[in-house]
């Protein structure tokens, strides 16, 4: 897909969201499916579509990122484990776009997800909040913008 000026827009947005995830130091190497035990990843990688992917983090948490593109639906997916739930909300150009709860089993992991039609996240920045019930809840979170 291309602009007016001719510009791959595809390949711009991409590049754009790598220079964000570097930025942010949230760039990791993919794993298998979502696993409860400690050494296992919860959310694998998200591959060529992902805009962030927090790898693993305990207790409460969030990230700040760039490079959303309001022509494309966006996912957040959140998956979490350890006895409690996560509440998860995201503000795209200061305004919430999402809030959803996922309940967090011990000993296995749960997912929750949303997904946004596009242009419900404005271009540019956008922000992801988890409120961990306990703070030994391990969770994991994506932002994908599936093409």
């Amino acid at each position: 897909m291309t602009d007016q000026e001719g510009v791959n827009v595809g390949q711009t947005r991409k590049a754009l969201a790598a220079a964000a995830l570097a930025a942010l130091g949230l760039m990791g190497v993919g794993a298998g499916p979502a696993a409860a035990s400690a050494g296992d990843v919860l959310l694998p990688h998200p591959g060529p579509e992902g805009l962030v992917w927090v790898e693993e983090r305990t207790g409460d948490g969030g990230l700040v990122s760039g490079g959303a593109w309001e022509g494309l639906p966006t996912v957040l997916t959140v998956a979490c484990e350890g006895g409690g739930s996560v509440r998860v909300t995201m503000e795209s150009q200061q305004m919430e776009v999402a809030a959803f709860s996922v309940d967090c089993p011990a000993g296995d992991a749960a997912v929750g997800s949303v997904t946004m039609e596009a242009g419900v996240v404005r271009p540019g920045s956008f922000s992801v909040a988890v409120d961990a019930s306990t703070e030994s809840i391990r969770w994991a979170l994506t932002v994908t913008q599936p093409e």
